[in-house]
């Protein structure tokens, strides 16, 4: 029986995650031609390595397709509506660090927090007769943060990429995006609430509870976890 780990398909995720499992002995390489998303690992028997989208590594552990995934912190805690059930994360990988954060433009200068933007947002919908819009690709982790937070008036707006520019557009009056430094915040001028860190992300390893734990694939897991020095959950 194999077990399926899926890591990033490409990029600098991929890169990351390749060192880091060869510095504790898995080595992981493509397969292939260049354009293949295929690969294959060295130093333990029965893992296979499938190279996917870092969105559908989150989907795919929560459907129990796959075993085990790399994947972010955000996207396993948007794709998935329970991952404190659904899957568990074996070790913090320590690369592909971000933070999903909530921003407005830098000229409103009285608005420097959550509650400010609660304020401004009840004085558009008054004053425009529409609610404030935020875009955003984390539509999940945003509408619960502004609920705890207590903010109602506003439409979130789904922006898959160039989420900065969307205020520029005229698309958004607020954003929320994962940034690392900050510049392309700075760039399109736009300022982070001081409350408004929603989520801190970075790569992790997670196991899915959802899949099917054969006793050929527990084998294949402890052998995994003996030699990456990891503990495991209990399975059901």
């Amino acid at each position: 029986m194999s077990l399926r780990l899926a890591v990033p398909s490409k990029g600098r995720l991929q890169e990351a995650t390749f060192d880091w499992f060869g510095a504790r002995g898995i080595i992981l390489r493509r397969t292939g031609s260049g354009r293949e998303y295929a690969a294959a690992a060295d130093g333990v028997a029965g893992l296979v390595v499938e190279l996917l989208p870092a969105s559908e590594i989150a989907r795919d552990l929560a459907s129990g397709r796959i075993h085990l995934g790399v994947t972010g912190t955000d996207l396993v805690n948007e794709k998935i509506p329970d991952p404190g059930r659904d899957v568990h994360s074996l070790a913090e990988l320590g690369f592909g660090h971000a933070d999903l954060v909530l921003a407005v433009p830098e000229a409103w200068v009285d608005v420097n927090t959550v509650d400010d933007l609660d304020d401004v947002a009840a004085r558009f919908r008054r004053r425009h007769g529409r609610r404030l819009r935020i875009a955003t690709k984390y539509h999940r982790l945003v509408r619960d943060f502004l609920r705890v937070k207590g903010v109602a008036d506003y439409a979130l707006v789904d922006s898959q990429g160039a989420t900065e520019g969307t205020i520029r557009n005229c698309t958004a009056e607020a954003i929320a995006d994962i940034t690392s430094t900050g510049e392309t915040l700075r760039a399109n001028r736009l300022k982070i609430l001081e409350d408004g860190l929603i989520l801190q992300s970075q790569a992790e390893l997670f196991l899915s509870r959802a899949a099917g734990w054969t006793p050929g694939a527990r084998a294949v897991l402890e052998r995994l976890a003996d030699t990456l020095a990891l503990p495991l959950p209990e399975l059901a």
